[in-house]
């Protein structure tokens, strides 16, 4: 078990002394990607019964497959440029793009984070990332605004759930994956997912 909390870095410059701390982080801005549960850019495959509950959708690739059996509740589904996912797929370049251009303090995050406990913050880790054998825990210390900005360089895999307490909101965290996710069997993740390749659910992830 561990937890991650924010430094500070004490800076001297030529004339002056400061100290820079990290600073309590603005959520990343989703734009009208944050209407969708689902979007993408290479196109969407469903091979059960799965709910996606918010806006689906895929530019500029239009593919959708496996709606039915499964269904979209809450929203719609759009493909291609000159839909909404269009629109919503250059909002997301941007959200990335904001959420891998902010400054990671450090400590640099282990391979697995399983067992450990996250304060609000930037994060890192330039390699990949599993979370396995016991949950994350995401500690939102009372502030139901705490910002939790997580940044992987290569894949996210889950075999464990990620969950939230002390406040902390799933509209807050954000995973920028340099490549892929996968959610693994019957885990339950928490925030938005980012990533650069691709993003699997699998069986009963939630």
């Amino acid at each position: 078990m561990g937890t991650y909390r924010a430094g500070c870095i004490k800076t001297l410059g030529l004339l002056l002394g400061f100290a820079l701390c990290l600073k309590a982080q603005l959520p990343v801005p989703l734009g009208t990607a944050g209407s969708f549960a689902v979007l993408a850019g290479a196109g969407v495959t469903s091979t059960g019964n799965t709910v996606v509950n918010g806006n689906l959708g895929t530019s500029p690739t239009l593919s959708v497959t496996g709606f039915g059996p499964g269904i979209v509740i809450n929203g719609a589904i759009y493909t291609g440029p000159g839909s909404l996912a269009g629109t919503a797929q250059n909002d997301l370049t941007t959200a990335y793009n904001n959420a891998a251009g902010r400054a990671c303090p450090g400590p640099v995050l282990l391979g697995n984070i399983g067992g450990t406990t996250i304060l609000p913050g930037v994060y890192c880790n330039f390699s990949s990332v599993l979370i396995s054998g016991q949950p994350v825990t995401l500690n939102g210390n009372g502030n139901p605004n705490a910002v939790f900005i997580i940044q992987i360089g290569s894949t996210l895999t889950t075999a464990a759930n990620v969950n939230l307490i002390g406040g902390a909101q799933a509209s807050n965290v954000f995973w920028q994956v340099g490549s892929s996710a996968t959610l693994g069997t019957s885990t339950i993740f928490n925030g938005t997912i980012m990533a650069q390749a691709s993003v699997t659910v699998k069986t009963g992830a939630v």
